[in-house]
């Protein structure tokens, strides 16, 4: 089983003029990833204490220097999603959450009768299970104060037919689903769950998995014809974090250049 390995960095000063997370505690998972480390960045700049969680302790610590140095206040547990003792473990390095953002996520690309077995059960723990048992284990104690945040990174894929992305797609369905669930279980006792559903972005996963020209085409078939930068998904996830975003659960977010909406 891997062993968590968690660098903890506190910052006395805090910069820059939004603090409408001040307070509250955020776990991110994948947060040495694009969209993960953008929103870690982000929610610290805005006054939350982040737990940023990952597979890679020297990406993690290198995320958690420039959350300090920017005078945010951050810490990194590493810890392995597809294995159950491994979130056991990050749920208690984490403890009491307010905002819960189930990122992390693997991207297996196969045709539907080339996905072995092991591949399907790996996404399915990593992408399905890994965010059921977080929730179902950080949940109760935002249940018990009456307030809290949780969101689901998913994507477009989830809705839109795309070869190669069975897989990923139906765990991606699977989390939508979980997030209306959730809603109507939790958002009675003030806890908000709601869904991030992104479009094609520049991330390194994206990159690796599709490369230059095949991410280029997907992002052509979008409205606006390119991809996203990664702040520009953990802009919304900041917003449904916060406040601002109140009297929104069960909701799932396009934020894909208008493809589901073409």
């Amino acid at each position: 089983m891997p062993v968590i390995v968690e660098h903890v960095i506190q910052s006395l000063s805090r910069k820059g003029p939004s603090v409408e997370l001040t307070g509250k505690i955020a776990l991110i998972t994948g947060a040495t990833g694009g969209i993960g480390g953008a929103t870690a960045r982000l929610l610290a700049s805005r006054g939350a204490q982040v737990i940023a969680s990952g597979r890679d302790p020297q990406r993690g610590a290198s995320l958690v220097k420039e959350i300090v140095e920017a005078g945010g206040v951050a810490r990194f547990v590493s810890a392995d999603l597809t294995e159950v003792e491994s979130l056991r473990k990050l749920a208690a390095a984490a403890g009491d959450v307010d905002v819960l953002v189930n990122n992390a996520a693997l991207f297996p690309i196969a045709p539907t009768a080339e996905q072995t077995v092991a591949g399907l059960d790996e996404a399915f723990a990593a992408n399905v299970r890994a965010p059921y048992l977080l929730t179902a284990t950080l949940a109760p104690a935002m249940v018990a104060k009456g307030a809290g945040s949780i969101i689901n990174v998913s994507t477009m894929a989830a809705r839109v037919g795309m070869p190669g992305l069975s897989t990923y797609s139906a765990t991606k369905g699977a989390l939508e689903a979980l997030t209306r669930t959730w809603a109507a279980e939790f958002s009675p006792a003030g806890v908000r769950v709601n869904t991030v559903s992104p479009g094609p972005t520049r991330t390194d996963m994206v990159m690796t998995a599709m490369g230059e020209e095949g991410a280029a085409q997907v992002a052509s078939t979008t409205l606006l014809k390119r991809l996203a930068a990664p702040g520009e998904i953990a802009e919304v996830i900041a917003f449904l974090a916060s406040d601002r975003s109140g009297f929104m659960t069960g909701a799932t977010v396009a934020v894909d250049a208008g493809r589901t909406a073409a």
